[in-house]
Formats: structure tokens, sequence, C-alpha cells
């Protein structure tokens, strides 16, 4: 364990949090147009409202960080994603405006109710398409970009923005299991079996192309003794999967939501077993875009005071806000 290393986990552990708890508030947006208009539109909001915004907050700790600990990744993904990035910013940025204005201005609810399944699509999408431009990697030559403005575009990358969508449909569906009851929830019990399903389809068939994609991820995965290290990542993901279809089915409450995060976490695991130790496949590694020693300890004095405080107020706001959320709010 070194720095570089330290810091690596420090960004992945941002990310898998932003994932998480960003993916369900927009996975309620791109569930939207399915829920009825009124009370459950209304609920599955006031659901969200006390959180929403400061699980945004992780964002700025995984891209924050990327740009501390790891500048030229940061200065080589970025070229390589623009059009990706700047469709996410504009997605979040069009979903919170919406987010305020559906309840300020009634009548043209529509519009903003529109404009919150449009901004958290599009911001879902471009996430997991940039997830797939770096996995599928990225051309560096003299440590710069040296790719064109559409390399980005791919069927891979396609393919991981539908899973990204379908994966916060399940987080978000969850999320409304467990915080409503009565009709929305049944609705969102239903919504949750097809987003289960969409979402394991999807990982599997990622998982399959990632073979395809790159030698080294086939080594991985396919060749001894790597094989007996990443093996129990698809069996234990697979057993969480299955427990997760039966949690719904059974109309179980909050284990759905719990067993959709820890599909995710394994799902992150295999995408660190088939990236480690790059940063920016296939010519980055962690160590190779690594920002200078003494820079990463002054970082880490600063995270190491900060990230308690952001964990504690986190985890505080979501106690404060717990149970079902009614027609009338929180009770």
């Amino acid at each position: 364990m070194d720095l570089t290393v330290i810091w690596a986990f420090i960004i992945a552990f941002a990310v898998f949090a932003y994932v998480v708890m960003d993916g369900f508030d927009l996975g309620i947006g791109i569930l939207f147009p399915t829920l009825r208009v009124g009370q459950g539109r209304n609920r599955a909001m006031n659901s969200i409202a006390p959180v929403w915004d400061g699980n945004e907050t992780w964002l700025v700790l995984g891209g924050g960080g990327l740009f501390a600990a790891f500048p030229l990744a940061y200065a080589v993904v970025l070229p390589a994603t623009y059009p990706l990035i700047i469709a996410m910013l504009l997605g979040l940025v069009f979903r919170g405006v919406a987010f305020e204005y559906r309840w300020r201005d009634p009548a043209h609810r529509a519009f903003w109710d529109a404009a919150f399944f449009g901004g958290s699509l599009v911001a879902a999408m471009a996430q997991g398409m940039t997830l797939g431009a770096l996995l599928q990697g990225i051309e560096v030559v003299d440590r710069a970009y040296a790719g064109s403005w559409w390399d980005w575009l791919t069927p891979y990358t396609m393919l991981t923005g539908l899973g990204t969508v379908a994966g916060y449909a399940l987080l978000g569906s969850t999320w409304l299991i467990w915080k409503l009851d009565g009709g929305v929830q049944n609705h969102a019990r239903w919504l949750a079996v097809r987003a289960a399903v969409a979402t394991i389809m999807l990982m599997g068939a990622v998982s399959l192309y990632n073979i395809t994609l790159n030698a080294e991820y086939a080594a991985r995965w396919l060749t001894a003794p790597e094989i007996y290290f990443a093996a129990p990542v698809p069996i234990i993901t697979a057993i969480v999967a299955i427990s997760l279809v039966r949690s719904i089915l059974k109309e179980r409450n909050s284990k759905p939501f719990w067993l959709a995060i820890a599909l995710f976490f394994f799902g992150m695991a295999g995408l660190g077993v088939t990236m480690w130790p790059y940063v920016v496949p296939p010519g980055l590694t962690i160590w190779d875009a690594a920002a200078p020693a003494k820079s990463q300890v002054f970082m880490l004095i600063g995270v190491a005071l900060t990230l308690p405080l952001i964990v504690g107020y986190t985890a505080w706001t979501y106690w404060v806000f717990r149970g079902k959320v009614g027609e009338e709010g929180y009770h």
C-alpha cells in the first residue's frame, strides 16, 4: 500500500458513493413518465427532496480528487470525453432546475416533469458512456490525448450507457419500494422486476464484451492464476442478482434497495479487476498519472479531515428523513 494506491481507493470510494446515492434519484427521474401524475410523482419527488442535492457532493469529491491526485489522467480523460462530460453536466443542471421549478410553476408542471426526465436520462447515459469510453481504451501519445472528437461513440459505449440507465432505474425503483406505500409502491415493484432483469442482462453483456476489447482483460478473467482471484466476483454477483429478484417478488421493503447497492458494488469490483492497475487503459497506470508524493500527502491530510464530516452529515440526513413518505411528507 503506497500513497498512490490509497488515493486510487479514495477516488473509487467517492465514485461508488456518487453512483449509488445520485443513481437512485437519477433513476427516479428516468422512471418519472411511468408514475401517475399528481400524488404518484409528488410523493416520489418528496422521497428524494431532502437528499438529492447533497448526493452530488460525491461527484465533486471524485472529480476533484482525480484532478488533484492523478492530474495526467484528468488531462487525458477530459479531452477524450468532452461531449459526454458537457452533456452530463447540462443534464444535471437541467434536472436540478426542473426539480425546483415544478413546484414553483404549476402552470408548466408538465414541461418541468419532462425536463426532469430528460435531464436524468441524459446524465445517466453520459455517465455510462464515459465509463465505456474509458474501458475501451483511450489513445495516448506523449502523455496527451491523441484520438479524435468522436472516439467515445461506439457500440460498446452505447451498451455501457444503456446498462447504467437500467441500473439507475433499478436503484430508483427499489428506493421507491422502500420509501413509499400503497399503489405507488406496488407500481415500483412492477418496475423493479423489469429494471433488475434489464440490469443483469446488460451487466452480463458488458462483461462478455470486455473480454473481446483487450487481450489483457481476457487474460485477467480466463487464465491462471488470475482467474482464481477474479472468479469469486461473478459468482457472488450472480448470487446477489438472484437474491435481489427474489426479494422484490417477495415484497420486501428495504432489502431490494440494499441488494441493488450490493449488485453495483460487485459490478464495480469486477471493473476494478478488469482495469487494475490502469487509470487510463491501455497506457497509463495509476503510478504513471499520479501527482508528486508531497502533493498526495498534503491532500490526504485534507481528505482525512473532510471525508468523515461528509460521511457524517450524509448519514445524519438519511437518518433524520428515515421512514415512509406519505401524501403529506415524511412520517
